[in-house]
């Protein structure tokens, strides 16, 4: 995919599969807004791409922080032609009945209502020019239940249904909107999984667990019209045949 010019935005870029999505699109000739809460990663990482980065401090599940960041990137870089929402958290790890309540929600507003906040905050416009790509990055957890993850999956199912929604209203208006399932991946999460000992996902070793520059690619990838089939739905790749596609090996 050649991306020169266009304009990124993606959440959850201070580490894992953000920080390799931002490399990868600057890779890909896109210039490229870096969000996250925490500002040093990203200031960082957007020293290290160069002039067609910026570092923007954002809580997504703030409407007023996600909206800030968008005019921020737009009075930059100009208009936005994508807008990537990785944020995500997985917390609380725990049955339903011992769950606590604060926590829970916490990974409601980041997973859920950040999804919706970054949709929201760039519709608009994308409607307004007719064009605009928008990915969600989902998670398996979506589409089946697992033990004491009750706040990340329904929180990654409702932001499944909440990309449904979005393409429902705006394909015809020109707008793509789609999510990536990137799997088990070899990012800090994955170490707090293990650390946990609870459920399936806790037994896999390191190295079944793909590189975040997996995703990164895929997220590139998905820009393009070959991705255009499954606009309104999630992309697995744990699929062969969207390895395939993507290039991945």
């Amino acid at each position: 995919m050649d991306m020169t010019n266009k304009v990124v935005l993606i959440t959850g870029a201070s580490r894992g599969i953000g920080a390799a999505t931002g490399r990868a699109f600057a890779d890909a000739g896109a210039k490229v807004a870096l969000v996250a809460r925490s500002s040093d990663e990203i200031e960082a990482l957007a020293a290290e791409i160069g002039k067609n980065a910026i570092a923007l401090t954002c809580d997504v599940s703030i409407y007023g922080d996600v909206q800030d960041a968008v005019s921020k990137t737009e009075a930059t870089f100009g208009p936005l032609d994508v807008f990537i929402g990785n944020a995500g958290t997985l917390g609380p790890i725990s049955h339903l009945s011992d769950a606590d309540p604060e926590a829970w929600g916490t990974t409601i507003d980041v997973n859920l209502k950040g999804v919706f906040n970054g949709m929201r905050a760039v519709m608009p416009d994308m409607i307004k020019r007719g064009h605009g790509t928008i990915i969600s990055v989902s998670s398996g957890a979506a589409h089946g239940p697992l033990e004491a993850w009750s706040s990340y999956c329904s929180s990654k199912a409702g932001a499944y249904m909440l990309t449904r929604c979005a393409d429902n209203e705006a394909r015809d208006k020109g707008l793509r909107i789609l999510g990536l399932s990137p799997g088990t991946v070899a990012t800090d999460m994955q170490r707090d999984i293990k650390a946990s000992g609870i459920n399936p996902v806790s037994q896999l070793a390191w190295s079944d667990h793909i590189p975040p520059e997996w995703p990164a690619k895929a997220l590139v990838w998905m820009c393009g019209a070959e991705a255009d089939e499954f606009l309104g739905t999630d992309i697995s790749l744990r699929e062969d045949s969207i390895r395939k596609k993507v290039g991945l090996t």
